[in-house]
């Protein structure tokens, strides 16, 4: 057995699920802890690697052999470098793809993997699947702004990447752009090239990901890429982790009226610094455009839903990354109920929960409706199933094992609202599976961040075994590193 394994101070991913367990930041479970094992095995593999160096390549081989017209339009063309496979070292650790549905514990699953790396994994990185995208179609944006558009990015871009992390972390790997359909399979080949370690978690399995997408025939081979170099590990069991009661506080349903603002001004207050920085308006800024805080203070801010996501607001992933880099914690008043016709302002909702989420930030709202209902119009539900009625079709309950392209947490949603599958397929809100997924998922981190856990880490209140000043500077590092990885 290495130093490294017998260590004391440095537990894998078995040593830290017991430690977690025990003081009761998690529970016990024997379908999880196989999964740990798995962990456990890719972080003793770890502890023996040492990734390549890597070979930046030179602006020269990436410039296309000719650059005729009708080369590039009949594929004739190109680099040298996107014509060659490239070779995959033999001693690249074979890495990891965990799926499955909204609380199963993916995220925990990362978090824990991540968090206990072996001190040899030097170069490290744990970024939301989403954000890397983002990242790398702006590196390959810049290289062809100053290298011109014949260029061919994607491997200068991936030797980048590649010089970062020799561990890379995804979370919710996914592909809903035909964009993104376009580049993965060489930016992943050319990653693994490169020696980096792939580890992902997504909430469907690899043949599954971009069903029915444009062009998708061009996406098969990151597919078969996936599954001959990552093991896929199947993380649904019987306990949905988010479902656990906790105690109510974080996220709450108020009515709109003059309690709620109170409520609103109140935990402002609770979060914010207003003695030694009264409420003031503030501006940021994101690829040159200007973001408006209208009330911050110390690193609380507060907005009303139409200022930060209404129809009017033109803001994005971008802008709520940047303003998560700023703010710890977030009021958000006045969110309205929202059907298919404001699906764009659902959307943009939705990527802010998923900010504040994978950030680590706190997040108060007063809403019009209970938090089950906020994507679904109660008189369109109505509708339909006065309409089924008539028909005399089953009530949701019944028909749980009808169709699988929707999961557990959306099927007990549905539960909630009385619907039936068919009534599900039949709805206006949801364009398609994975929109479908990211309201499942909204809802289900929002029960999760109104958890007194989630409110009441890192700022120094007794919780399990880390109370006090050790729970404020792990959390001050947790936000550190997530926003070194999102810059």
């Amino acid at each position: 057995m290495s130093e490294y394994r017998s260590s004391e101070y440095h537990r894998g991913p078995i040593a830290e699920y017991d430690f977690r367990v025990k003081n009761g930041t998690l529970r016990n479970d024997d379908h999880q802890r196989t999964l740990i094992q798995a962990l456990q095995d890719l972080h003793d593999e770890l502890a023996e690697y040492t990734a390549p160096p890597v070979q930046i390549p030179s602006i020269e081989s990436l410039q296309p052999k000719q650059t005729s017209f009708f080369g590039r339009m009949f594929g004739s063309g190109g680099s040298a470098s996107s014509q060659t496979a490239l070779d995959i070292p033999d001693s690249l650790p074979k890495g990891m793809y965990m799926y499955g549905d909204v609380g199963s514990g993916k995220t925990m699953m990362m978090d824990l993997f991540h968090d206990t790396l072996p001190p040899n994994i030097k170069a490290k990185k744990r970024i939301h699947f989403h954000n890397f995208m983002q990242e790398v179609h702006r590196d390959i944006h810049k290289i062809k702004l100053k290298h011109g558009n014949d260029i061919d990015a994607i491997p200068f871009a991936a030797a980048q990447i590649a010089n970062e992390a020799s561990v890379l972390c995804f979370d919710e790997f996914q592909c809903t752009d035909v964009a993104d359909a376009m580049i993965l399979r060489r930016l992943v080949e050319s990653l693994m090239h490169h020696g980096t370690v792939i580890v992902t978690t997504s909430n469907r399995h690899p043949t599954e990901l971009y069903k029915n997408g444009v062009q998708r025939d061009s996406f098969i081979p990151c597919i078969n890429l996936l599954l001959q170099r990552l093991t896929v590990i199947n993380l649904d069991s019987t306990t949905d982790y988010r479902k656990i009661p906790r105690p109510a506080s974080g996220v709450y349903h108020h009515p709109l009226d003059k309690a709620a603002k109170t409520h609103a001004e109140n935990w402002f207050k609770y979060f914010g610094d207003l003695e030694t920085d009264p409420p003031h308006p503030a501006t940021h800024t994101v690829w040159g455009r200007p973001i408006h805080v209208p009330h911050a203070s110390g690193k609380a801010c507060m907005f009303d839903f139409e200022e930060l996501l209404g129809a009017g607001s033109a803001t994005g992933a971008a802008d709520y990354i940047e303003l998560m880099r700023n703010y710890h914690a977030f009021v958000v008043t006045n969110v309205p109920q929202m059907d298919y016709r404001s699906r764009d302002v659902a959307r943009r909702f939705i990527t802010f929960i998923d900010a504040v989420y994978e950030s680590h930030a706190k997040l108060v709202l007063t809403t019009a409706v209970p938090l089950t209902q906020l994507f679904l119009s109660r008189a369109q539900v109505d509708t339909v199933l006065a309409s089924a009625a008539k028909g005399g079709n089953p009530t949701a309950k019944q028909v749980r094992a009808d169709g699988d392209d929707v999961d557990d947490a959306m099927r007990m949603m549905m539960d909630d609202l009385g619907m039936t599958m068919d009534m599900m397929k039949k709805s206006n809100f949801f364009s398609g599976d994975e929109e479908a997924f990211a309201f499942a998922r909204a809802l289900s981190r929002l029960s999760e961040m109104q958890g007194k856990p989630w409110v009441e880490r890192g700022m120094g209140l007794a919780m399990g075994a880390v109370p006090g000043k050790k729970d404020v500077d792990n959390y001050s590092k947790t936000r550190s590193k997530w926003s070194e990885d999102n810059a």
